[in-house]
């Protein structure tokens, strides 16, 4: 495979395999290439481990931090919440 059919169609940028996502070493034309999530290219199954390590660690401290939000809004919801009796007279 040459260079150029790293290309794409009349565009200036890099083929998306051209190099690892992590590390950006440049990925062999003969040399296996370790996918991840569909388009994502790495050179090694270490630095797509890492990359899949980074993710998982993303969405932990995302549900993490949602789980509080949602807390937080339950006891302010909870916090304004009245009780009582009314009393109508005509």
């Amino acid at each position: 495979m040459s260079y150029d059919a790293l290309f794409y169609a009349g565009s200036e940028e890099p083929h998306f395999l051209e190099a690892c996502t992590l590390c950006s070493k440049p990925l062999g034309h003969n040399s296996d290439i370790f996918m991840y999530r569909g388009n994502t290219p790495f050179c090694s199954q270490e630095c797509r481990q890492e990359q899949i390590e980074c993710d998982e660690a993303r969405e932990r401290r995302w549900k993490k931090m949602s789980s509080k939000k949602s807390t937080t809004e339950t006891s302010k919801k909870s916090a304004t919440v009245q009780t009582g009796t009314l009393v109508a007279s005509n």
